[in-house]
């Protein structure tokens, strides 16, 4: 008996009131004598439970005031200004030494550019003759000739006389040899333990300088999306194919991108006469192109396709002297790169 009316306590201080006076009643139905013990336990019981339960209540920490769907937005608003901010004032950490310096154009303005810097722009060299023409006598170099002629028909049906996205085209051919020649010489240089003679740089260099003549052309012609399908394809075919001609005869894909690059100066030429003409409008040069060549402020179109077809020529002197240095047996390290000419 003494253990049941324990136990009904203990459940009391547990369950609270209710299940205190349940088992009291139990209890009482048992024994008579032990109510009025039994209902001295339960008032202590009671008094001890409520005291339990307005600690626990009291030691809850009070939960965050209730904020209306007008503020939670508000605070939001607040919330993204403020990240955006600092998103902005963000500077990426120097602990691998690689933060860019500021860097400040000659007039004090800040360098805009992260693609190049200010020692990477150069003035173009007017000054070459553009009418130089590689005479193909050997059967590479006839094949290599015939080549880009073929190579030239679905061009001038494709575009006709629309030289700006003709350009754009080009360029996205033209800054692939360089690229490929520059890395296959880079491998070979590792694997025989040589030196490059400067050709990896002066390749690379040339592949760049193509690359920015697109970045040009990209601001002055909007590709449509059949334009930039047809320059995957172009690309993929051509990068592929190039990359083989090059491990088989380094001479005969030197001798190719010469010829190239007669062809490119053809079009650049026939895209300032329509210039001159009034066939297409004469507008401001591009920022890019401004500080790329180093061009007036006042500067044209005119002025970046003349500039342009000044780099088409010294890259055309520079694979045909390429490919006259393997004509002769030689090796292109036997022959110091012409680095740094554009």
């Amino acid at each position: 008996m003494n253990r049941f009316v324990a136990r009904s306590l203990m459940r009391g201080l547990i369950d609270g009131c209710n299940h205190s006076r349940r088992g009291l009643s139990m209890a009482l139905r048992v024994n008579p004598l032990e109510t009025v013990g039994l209902a001295r336990n339960h008032q202590s019981a009671s008094a001890l439970g409520g005291l339990y339960r307005t600690r626990m209540m009291s030691s809850v920490t009070p939960g965050p005031t209730t904020t209306t769907l007008a503020e939670k937005k508000e605070i939001d608003r607040e919330e993204g200004v403020e990240s955006e901010k600092i998103d902005k004032a963000a500077v990426v950490s120097s602990y691998w030494g690689t933060s860019r310096q500021k860097i400040k154009r000659e007039d004090g303005t800040d360098w805009p550019w992260n693609c190049f810097m200010p020692w990477d722009s150069y003035e173009a060299d007017l000054s070459i003759d553009l009418k130089k023409h590689h005479v193909p006598k050997a059967f590479l170099d006839k094949f290599a000739y015939r080549t880009v002629k073929i190579l030239r028909i679905p061009t001038d049906i494709f575009f006709q006389r629309r030289y700006g996205c003709r350009a754009m085209m080009l360029e996205t051919v033209a800054a692939v040899p360089g690229m490929v020649g520059g890395m296959l010489l880079h491998l070979r240089s590792l694997r025989k333990f040589q030196h490059s003679g400067g050709w990896v740089k002066a390749l690379l260099e040339e592949a760049e300088n193509e690359r920015m003549h697109l970045m040009t052309m990209v601001e002055l012609v909007k590709p449509k999306w059949y334009e930039r399908l047809l320059v995957l394809t172009v690309q993929g075919v051509f990068f592929n194919s190039f990359f083989v001609v090059y491990l088989l005869s380094p001479k005969l894909a030197h001798r190719i991108v010469g010829y190239l690059e007669e062809e490119a100066i053809h079009s650049y030429t026939e895209y300032l006469k329509d210039i001159e003409n009034g066939n297409i409008e004469n507008v401001p040069a591009p920022a890019i192109a401004i500080d790329y060549w180093r061009l007036p402020k006042d500067s044209t179109l005119k002025d970046v396709i003349t500039v342009i077809r000044a780099d088409e020529a010294h890259h055309r002197d520079v694979n045909h002297f390429a490919a006259d240095v393997h004509f002769q047996g030689k090796e292109l390290r036997e022959a110091p790169a012409p680095l740094g000419y554009h």
